[in-house]
């Protein structure tokens, strides 16, 4: 009594006997006794290469099961993209494989992720099929990266996208921005040479030109606060409060001025600098309205009495030209007179005579009076 075993085109068979490897039985009907302790494991070829419970090495000593199949060896510091006919198939960790070729063709792209960077030969469309074994860094259109492998730095990254394989080496970008950055010096306390302690607000621009310079400075930000601050209190330190705040405008020309003679210590350049306020303690705030009030008052009282002696001049000058002219007295008291009239409503008359008879008497007496 036979049993039939028919072994289809797509497939093929491994015969064992006594649970033994004996060879690859190709597309066909083999019969086989009931009671035979042979077995026949029949794979699909279109399927990858794999024997339950069994190791891989054992069919590769058949050299006529090897010419059909594709070996793939992987490393322990490798990755293995495979394709089937050109398109992605599965990503290979470290360990053998081995794939049918008769229905596909088989090909590989090997990485070393000793050397993170993905090669440019990988087709960027795969990589979402790839997560978890990559990482991504991005560095924007106003940013440079720098790249550190270990925290070994490796080299700049102009603005895009950079794909690195997970694995023994750690990968670090750190971006450095590159657009022009303000500095805020905000209630800064500087004494003057004369013992004066101020307040200032000062502030200024600049940009980074060289990011590797930047990045051997620790505590970039705070060292260049300090830079601002020592440069601050040598040119304050060395005026009187009345000189500084006649110089004021100076300063920021002078600060502007030193910073950009270190700058180069830092990897930046300085692009603009400014005083924003300089404010005053409470006493000396008081003293200053009490000098600036005095000052003013003093300058209303000598205009007064310029005006006033302007005034009196232009009196003096009028008298003598009446005391010459007896025709210009006669017209300034018909002036005075009409001034007069203007502020009385009503006129009255005692005695006799008019109007105008009375009137001739009052302006007449002082005529008799010239000599």
């Amino acid at each position: 009594m036979f049993k039939k075993i028919t072994i289809k085109n797509d497939e093929r068979g491994l015969l064992f006997k006594k649970g033994s490897y004996v060879k690859h039985l190709q597309p066909g009907i083999y019969r086989q006794g009931l009671f035979s302790d042979d077995q026949v494991i029949v794979l699909n070829i279109a399927k990858r290469f794999t024997v339950p419970d069994k190791e891989l090495n054992l069919f590769l000593q058949d050299a006529t099961l090897t010419k059909e199949l594709t070996v793939a060896d992987v490393q322990d510091h490798e990755l293995v993209l495979h394709f089937e006919d050109g398109k992605y198939a599965s990503l290979l960790t470290a360990g053998l494989y081995a794939f049918w070729n008769d229905m596909k063709k088989h090909t590989f792209i090997r990485a070393d992720i000793r050397n993170p960077e993905l090669s440019g030969e990988i087709d960027r469309a795969i990589l979402p099929k790839l997560h978890g074994y990559i990482q991504v860094f991005e560095v924007a259109s106003h940013e440079t990266g720098v790249l550190f492998y270990n925290n070994v730095l490796q080299r700049e990254l102009r603005p895009g996208k950079y794909y690195f394989w997970k694995g023994p080496v750690a990968v670090q970008v750190k971006t450095i921005d590159l657009r022009q950055q303000q500095l805020d010096m905000t209630g800064q306390e500087i004494m003057t040479e004369d013992k004066v302690t101020l307040r200032l607000n000062f502030v200024c621009q600049y940009k980074i030109t060289s990011p590797l310079k930047a990045l051997e400075i620790k505590s970039f930000e705070e060292q260049v606060y300090i830079l601002l601050q020592l440069i601050l209190r040598e040119y304050v330190g060395t005026l009187k409060l009345d000189d500084l705040l006649r110089m004021k405008q100076e300063i920021a020309v002078f600060v502007l001025t030193r910073l950009n003679e270190q700058s180069g210590c830092y990897g930046i350049s300085f692009i603009s600098a400014g005083l924003k306020d300089i404010i005053l303690p409470g006493e000396i705030k008081d003293i200053m309205n009490t000098v600036l009030f005095a000052e003013k008052k003093a300058q209303a009282n000598l205009i007064t009495r310029r005006e006033e002696t302007a005034s009196t001049r232009s009196l003096l000058n009028t008298a003598k030209l009446m005391d010459e002219n007896g025709t210009l007295y006669r017209l300034k008291e018909l002036e005075f007179l009409e001034k007069i009239c203007e502020k009385i409503g009503t006129i009255s008359l005692t005695g006799g005579g008019n109007l105008l008879e009375q009137l001739n008497s009052l302006l007449s007496v002082r005529a008799a009076d010239k000599p």
